[in-house]
């Protein structure tokens, strides 16, 4: 009789890199004068000048040696500005080795030749956790603390934006934009290696996350068919573009919609967890190991 052809075995397809804890910090060039170091578990981001270097994210200390090398591979010139996303430590956990790195012309007094930006709310639970808990080392503490929605920036030869989004991933969370070289330092409030991480404790919000996203999209220009043009890094995971935003921005609507529904139903919360809300999103953002 007639015999079918063996069936050829699927293969899965290779998943795209999310640039997780390697230890070895590998340097991507992004768009422009931004490049991305990524290996060491957080995005760090760095634009380069003709006489200065910004990083965007330090990571946490114990990577900083291998940071500055990474650093040292795209541009010679010192490290003169670098900005905290957020206070989380593998953010800012690298700040006084690179901040003291170009020597103390900046702060003497922490032999810092760096000036270190952040949101007033980051600051302050670095210095002083309203929530509790003991402070940060000062040598990681923002030397340039600022409250304003937005401040903007001409320092290494092009023009930059640090946004504060509110009540996001925390309270304090800024998003770095390059409109020169059409890069976006999101940090956490937009990561590609999982669900979104929302620190209430910290003022993390829900609907700040979904904001934040929506901020991404309104930023972002993409050349064709919402891809390519405007680059986007996340807080962590691979380099992205509007259509990466525009599919994680749903991804969480969605979510939050479903659970929505099912609160207005009456369920309980153990009804609402074991509904599977998430279900169909668990194989790309899911995972089972991590502080998360």
């Amino acid at each position: 009789g007639n015999t079918l052809p063996a069936a050829t075995p699927i293969k899965p397809s290779p998943r795209r890199p999310n640039y997780g804890v390697k230890g070895e910090i590998e340097v991507l060039p992004v768009q422009g004068s931004v490049y991305l170091l990524a290996g060491g578990g957080s995005n760090v981001v760095v634009q380069v000048g003709d006489d200065a270097v910004f990083v965007v994210d330090t990571n946490a200390a114990a990577m900083s040696d291998k940071m500055l090398a990474a650093i040292r591979t795209i541009s010679k010139a010192p490290i003169r500005y670098i900005v905290n996303t957020s206070a989380d430590l593998d953010h800012v956990g690298g700040n006084q080795s690179l901040a003291a790195s170009a020597g103390a012309p900046v702060n003497a007094f922490l032999q810092q030749g760096a000036r270190v930006y952040a949101h007033e709310r980051t600051y302050t639970r670095l210095a002083n956790p309203p929530e509790g808990g003991n402070p940060a080392p000062v040598a990681l503490w923002p030397t340039d603390a600022f409250g304003a929605a937005k401040k903007t920036m001409f320092v290494t030869g092009e023009p930059i934006e640090l946004i504060h989004q509110p009540a996001a991933h925390t309270d304090g969370d800024l998003m770095v934009f390059f409109p020169k070289s059409d890069v976006v330092a999101a940090g956490d409030v937009f990561v590609l290696d999982g669900y979104p991480v929302i620190d209430v404790k910290r003022g993390g919000t829900l609907q700040g996350v979904i904001d934040a996203l929506n901020r991404l999209v309104d930023i972002a220009v993409p050349e064709y068919n919402a891809m390519g043009g405007t680059r986007i890094v996340p807080g962590h995971g691979r380099i992205a573009n509007e259509i990466d935003v525009v599919e994680y921005r749903d991804m969480v609507t969605i979510i939050r919609d479903r659970i929505a529904q099912l609160v207005a139903e009456g369920k309980t919360l153990e009804q609402v967890k074991a509904a599977g809300v998430s279900l169909d999103y668990d194989g790309v953002y899911g995972t089972a190991t991590g502080p998360w």
